[in-house]
Formats: structure tokens, sequence, C-alpha cells
């Protein structure tokens, strides 16, 4: 079994966890594009490394082993984000693609000395939490810009679902972890948001948009 593919199923089984609790074969099928078949697979071998435990017709549950693997893999996908953002220059909206490379590198040294150089950062570019080495993570509190309502002001922590084309398009309307959001009106219709950035432009953002960002009062 290439490490890469163990890694990716490991990762995707504990962030699935995290988000909707039990985890089926099909949830981890549709989140890695990868056929029912081709995922019960895995999963076998997975169970023979005693990485996950599964009965039959039963949810899919990482053990301690999978679960410490699983945190030790985001732990250098978000590190080489911040790395890449913060160090290198890259945008936001292209380090994740670069990042998938990077996180599969077998090489303490490098991960460790990117955290000093970094000195020793909670969260990365998209403000998702990054585990410590013993797997643990910052807790955070926010809702996503969706639930809020008209006249709260808030600023945004975080992105919900960091992929390139979203992020391009709040660097569009200069929206960035940080910035002030004032919710000036909130379409009845489809539920999309009049906002003012940092007391400046007002700019119309989608239902869709505001379901993806995080934020805080």
């Amino acid at each position: 079994m290439a490490s890469a593919t163990k890694e990716n199923y490991l990762k995707t089984i504990y962030l699935l966890q995290q988000k909707i609790g039990k985890v089926s074969l099909t949830d981890i099928s549709k989140a890695l594009e990868i056929s029912p078949a081709s995922t019960n697979s895995m999963i076998q071998k997975l169970k023979k490394l005693k990485l996950v435990e599964q009965e039959k017709y039963q949810p899919v549950k990482l053990t301690s082993q999978g679960e410490s693997n699983a945190t030790s893999i985001i732990r250098k996908h978000r590190l080489s984000e911040m790395y890449l953002t913060e160090i290198m220059g890259i945008g936001w909206e292209s380090v994740h693609t670069i990042a998938e490379e990077m996180e599969h590198i077998d090489s303490t040294i490098l991960f460790d000395r990117m955290d000093e150089l970094l000195n020793c950062p909670k969260f990365d570019p998209h403000g998702s939490p990054i585990p410590d080495k013993e797997g643990k993570f910052a807790k955070t509190e926010f809702k996503l810009l969706s639930e809020m309502n008209s006249g709260d002001l808030v600023q945004l922590v975080g992105i919900e679902e960091s992929s390139k084309e979203l992020l391009q398009l709040l660097n569009l309307k200069n929206i960035k972890l940080g910035t002030k959001i004032n919710i000036l009106e909130i379409t009845a219709f489809d539920k999309s948001l009049t906002v003012k950035i940092n007391n400046k432009e007002a700019v119309m953002l989608s239902s869709r948009v505001c379901n993806s960002l995080r934020v805080k009062k």
C-alpha cells in the first residue's frame, strides 16, 4: 500500500469524524471520490494494520494509532501552508495543492524547523488549527456568517471551504482573515448578505459564500 494513499485515508477519516461524527464507507468514498469497492478494500488493509476499526455494516473509526498518524499528517499539511504563505509569500489561494504533496514527506526535522521559523503558529492561513506534536488542537469558537443577524459586526477567523475559487473571490472583495464585516442587510429570497468590509466598501455575498466563512463577534 502506498504511504500517501494510506495517509490520505487516515486524514480524511479523521476530518470526517470531527465534522459528522460517525463515518460510513460511503462518506469516505464520496470525500475521496473513489469507488465504494476500492474504499472497502483499503479499509480492510487499514484494519490489518490496526489503524482503523470497523464491524460489518458499522461506522469506520480510527484507532488511537490511526488518530495519531492522522493528526501528524494534518500538522504537516497546515504547517506547510503557513510556511508557504508567511515565508515564501505564496497567496493563500495557491498553497493547498502544494501542501497536499508536502504532507507526505517523512522528515521530523523539516517540520520541526518550519514550526520554529513560524514561531509555533496555532492556526494555518485559512484559520484552521494546527495540531501540536502531541496532536492537540487549539480550541476555536466561531459561527458561520450565514448564522449572523442584520446589524452584527463580526471578524473573519476562518474558512470552512478553502477552495481556490472561493479564496480568489475573497481576494477580489478584499476579504482576508481579520477582516471586519458589518452586516447591513439580509436578502429574504436567497439569504445573500449585503455587508460593509472594514468600514469601507459595501459588497454582496451569496449564501454559499456566507456558509463558508467562520466569524466571531
